[in-house]
């Protein structure tokens, strides 16, 4: 039996978009995010020595959807004067 040829592409094109400690604006995101349709997973931060924030999580996106991703998020964070801290780079996933 022959293999379709895209089951032999990893395919690998997530990137950590911005850390988000603050509750609430995690949660802004999350609708604004699913409001454009823009698929996203987070990644949770340990706490660690260099860490104190125990709510820390990274939002991870498509690159595809990078530039309207981070209009959206700006928009939030300015608006209502949110910190927020954009990484922008591939995601380090392990499968």
């Amino acid at each position: 039996m022959e293999q379709p040829l895209y089951t032999s592409v990893k395919v690998n094109n997530e990137i950590e978009l911005c850390e988000v400690s603050n509750p609430e604006c995690k949660q802004l995101i999350e609708k604004a995010l699913l409001s454009e349709r823009i698929s996203y997973y987070i990644k949770w931060v340990k706490p660690s020595i260099f860490r104190r924030k125990k709510n820390t999580c990274i939002i991870c996106i498509n690159n595809s959807s990078k530039e309207t991703a981070e209009n959206v998020i700006r928009s939030i964070c300015d608006e209502k004067g949110f910190p927020i801290k954009f990484i922008m780079r591939k995601s380090q996933n392990e499968y």
